[in-house]
């Protein structure tokens, strides 16, 4: 079905090409697929597109992650934008992943799986662009991970944004960062089965990892507002049946190997990297710039947040409050909707 006739349905697509890519790491893969999902219909101009860049274990469907932010009278209504989440590469969402066969030996990727930085991802996402048609972005948006892929963009091609609404994300990560994410693949490498060629090789060392993730991702005051525990109680606690709870639930839907990867992806982001350093690559930013913190983020504080404003050329700092942490980019719908608005008009109702 041709994109500019899907409407308000949400329909999921697939992007193939055989181009040799070639990897910030050296590395060249012959080709890669991406999975898709759009909402809403290119305009005439094809002026009005929202491209939506997914964190960590999401996926390309950004109603299902994020609904208080995309529908009819919400901020992105796909009666007037055309609304794009693509699943980065290396997730196991339908885009090239750890999962799949290696050209080469005819066998999954597994542990050998040439991992993407974002700004691999960021360039993979350019041949999908050109073959929809698309000269201009109205509006770039993504947290964490995704806000890391949106900057890449942004730095590659100066021209294609109108606007980028970067969220919870950073420059370059931080060592802190990059020690919790050393600490969650250390809990996968000790899975005994991790070494296995096997899709649900080292589910058990992930489960642990996502629980130590989890910490970082909330704070001091989303576990005592959420969690609390009658003072007769000696153990079984509710924080430690939530730790694993929320173990338990990413390994139904996600698989080590991806997890493996995508967070070394997430520890190599460095916008200065072969740009004469951060500050020279964030001032060839030309889209007017949007960057939202979260007052309690202790894993992206707001110190990286306020950095990427004060060198992005054309750049406004707003920090929201929020007792959830760093994720309160996927949960403070209205605080968000509020001062995207007010800063670029996108309009409540049409």
């Amino acid at each position: 079905m041709p994109l500019t006739e899907v409407g308000s349905v949400l329909t999921h697509h697939i992007f193939k090409t055989d181009e040799m890519f070639l990897m910030e790491s050296g590395k060249t893969i012959p080709g890669f697929h991406l999975h898709y999902s759009t909402i809403g219909k290119l305009n005439e101009t094809r002026d009005n597109v929202i491209w939506i860049f997914h964190a960590l274990t999401a996926n390309s469907n950004p109603v299902e992650w994020w609904p208080g932010m995309i529908g009819k009278g919400l901020l992105f209504d796909p009666e007037h934008h055309f609304i794009i989440c693509v699943n980065m590469p290396g997730s196991c969402y339908g885009s090239t992943g750890p999962l799949d066969l290696d050209p080469e030996t005819g066998e999954p990727w597994y542990r050998q799986f040439p991992f993407f930085t974002p700004r691999d991802m960021a360039r993979a996402y350019r041949p999908l662009k050109d073959e929809l048609g698309i000269r201009k972005i109205y509006l770039g948006i993504g947290g964490s991970m995704g806000g890391q892929q949106l900057i890449e963009w942004a730095i590659e091609e100066p021209q294609l944004f109108e606007f980028i609404v970067p969220i919870a994300t950073n420059a370059f990560h931080s060592s802190w960062g990059r020690a919790f994410n050393a600490s969650q693949r250390l809990c996968i490498e000790n899975d005994p089965t991790w070494h296995k060629n096997n899709a649900n090789a080292g589910l058990e060392g992930m489960k642990v990892a996502r629980s130590l993730a989890l910490i970082s991702y909330r704070h001091y005051s989303a576990y005592e507002v959420t969690q609390e525990d009658a003072p007769e109680l000696l153990e079984n606690f509710r924080s430690e049946s939530y730790q694993r709870y929320q173990g338990e639930k990413l390994a139904k839907r996600f698989n080590a190997f991806s997890y493996y990867f995508l967070s070394k992806g997430m520890d190599s982001h460095h916008v200065g990297r072969g740009r004469g350093g951060a500050i020279a690559a964030l001032k060839t930013i030309m889209a007017k710039t949007l960057v939202i913190g979260i007052e309690t983020d202790i894993l992206f504080p707001v110190s990286e947040q306020a950095f990427l404003a004060e060198h992005i050329p054309v750049a406004q700092l707003h920090v929201i409050s929020s007792f959830y942490g760093h994720d309160g980019f996927l949960l403070e719908y209205d605080k968000i909707t509020s001062v995207i608005r007010a800063y670029t008009g996108i309009a409540e109702k049409r």
